[in-house]
């Protein structure tokens, strides 16, 4: 196993994406024959009805989860909560999922972004290489 900080953390559902605020994270490669990876997000208690009724519902979500420093690009894992923890101040939410695209695809994923804006030409070479220096967050579609 080998284990990394967690320094952002996205959810993303049905076309929309909720960020997750972190006082703390954990991601781990488990290494196992499933591929399995766990992201523990300790997060702020206001967020514990929404992540409840995921986790009730057993429905598996996407995340984006940026990990060790911000300026990394994005992975994106789908997920099933495991573990819902409700402390005084602040919730910790067990994710168990499969890494779904590699970092390489972050670039496809914004060309793609760029493309359906309409993007052509020397504007889109132009706004390329902008969005691929600052990281924006992006959208994935459910595939």
């Amino acid at each position: 196993m080998k284990s990394f900080k967690l320094v952002a953390l996205e959810v993303i559902e049905d076309g929309k994406s909720v960020e997750i605020p972190l006082e703390d994270g954990l991601i781990i490669n488990k290494e196992n024959e499933r591929a399995s990876w766990l992201l523990e997000a300790y997060s702020d208690l206001s967020l514990y009805d929404y992540f409840k009724k995921i986790h009730v519902e057993s429905r598996e979500v996407i995340v984006q989860a940026v990990i060790t420093k911000r300026d990394n690009d994005p992975a994106f894992f789908q997920t099933k909560i495991v573990s819902l923890t409700n402390f005084d101040q602040h919730i910790s939410v067990l994710f168990e999922g499969q890494l779904r695209r590699t970092r390489s695809d972050y670039s496809e994923l914004l060309l793609d972004s760029l493309l359906e804006k309409g993007l052509g030409g020397q504007t889109l070479l132009d706004e390329f290489k902008d969005k691929m220096k600052s990281k924006p967050k992006l959208k994935i579609k459910h595939e």
